[in-house]
């Protein structure tokens, strides 16, 4: 039926960084420690409040750019 043929196998796009985790699950937990790392110094500088607003708002950009990878990471180990 129209619309209902499944989509899934016909864009499934893999990032370099998947097929990489993939082949090597233990390199994939690394990355994802690392990552939690650099997120909790952020969260420290974050805290300690002595950068500028423009600075605070960059490493608030940072962070969630970490929170996203670090969640895709975790998606891609897990399967």
């Amino acid at each position: 039926m129209f619309g209902m043929e499944s989509k899934a196998d016909k864009n499934k796009f893999d990032f370099d960084l998947e097929r990489e985790i993939k082949k090597d699950p233990a390199n994939g937990k690394k990355i994802i420690e690392n990552v939690g790392t650099r997120i909790q110094e952020i969260k420290t500088h974050l805290r300690e409040g002595k950068q500028e607003s423009k600075e605070l708002d960059e490493l608030g950009v940072i962070l969630h750019g970490y929170t996203a990878l670090k969640k895709v990471l975790s998606r891609v180990v897990e399967s």
